[in-house]
């Protein structure tokens, strides 16, 4: 169905390189987007541009720290010069911190995982935004977690920063529709990526006695937080703005504090 198309469209995606973003890297690329690849890594994003590639899509790797606001800007400048515009960034790009009781959350710790979560999503909104304001339209997809929005144990830094993410989203929505800028937020919960399948944190798609989990029951993957970012930046979704998407199993350590 073609409102569920990208073809034409230029979309960003930080954190391009590995984790959830290889895969939107991949579905939007199937999906006929032009694809930024943007990370730290460039040799990674490199190999994803390769990837793309070879399947017939088109891709650019751009080496950026999300909380360089010179580097994001040379980022956005190069989509432009490349593709001709902007119509989509995925603000993917974030990671965990140590875990920790509340009381010994170390400042230094606090300040580097809210600057690599929330002011990295932040620089990233306000360069893409400056250039979507002239185009006079666009889409922004920030990606929280379901720790910004039941918490966390042990994640106290992580999970504020990933709160504030949907107050950001919430606020840039109401602030810049009069500009055409849909933005959203998507709060992955666990989700069965290759780094926490090396934890042995993912459960088994068996029970006990070796029968199938229920589909709903189980850990989604990549692909399916992919599916959703696809939709947010298709004409499908062009209605929708200023909202928020759990993605996460049936299961109620994904829903409540237990």
């Amino acid at each position: 169905m073609s409102s569920f198309r990208l073809d034409g469209k230029t979309a960003i995606i930080t954190g391009g390189a590995g984790g959830l973003g290889r895969s939107m890297v991949l579905q939007y690329a199937e999906a006929g987007a032009n694809v930024v690849v943007a990370s730290r890594n460039l040799e990674n994003c490199e190999k994803m541009v390769a990837q793309v590639e070879q399947a017939g899509g088109k891709a650019m790797a751009v080496a950026v720290d999300i909380t360089d606001e010179q580097q994001v800007d040379s980022m956005v400048a190069q989509t432009v010069d490349r593709f001709g515009a902007l119509d989509v960034i995925v603000n993917n790009a974030g990671r965990w911190g140590k875990s920790h009781a509340a009381e010994d959350t170390p400042l230094d710790e606090w300040k580097d995982i809210i600057e690599q979560n929330l002011t990295g999503c932040f620089v990233c909104c306000m360069s893409a935004g400056r250039q979507m304001i002239k185009q006079q339209g666009g889409k922004i997809i920030n990606i929280s977690s379901t720790a910004g929005s039941k918490g966390n144990p042990g994640q106290l830094h992580y999970s504020a920063a990933k709160a504030a993410v949907r107050s950001l989203t919430n606020n840039l929505a109401m602030m810049w529709s009069r500009y055409n800028i849909n933005v959203n937020c998507i709060l992955p919960g666990l989700i069965a990526t290759d780094e926490l399948k090396s934890y042995n944190i993912i459960p088994p798609a068996t029970d006990k006695e070796g029968n199938p989990v229920p589909r709903l029951a189980l850990t989604p993957d990549p692909e399916n937080v992919a599916d959703l970012a696809v939709f947010l930046a298709s004409p499908a979704s062009d209605m929708l703005t200023g909202e928020e998407y759990p993605i996460r199993a049936w299961l109620k350590s994904e829903r409540f504090w237990q």
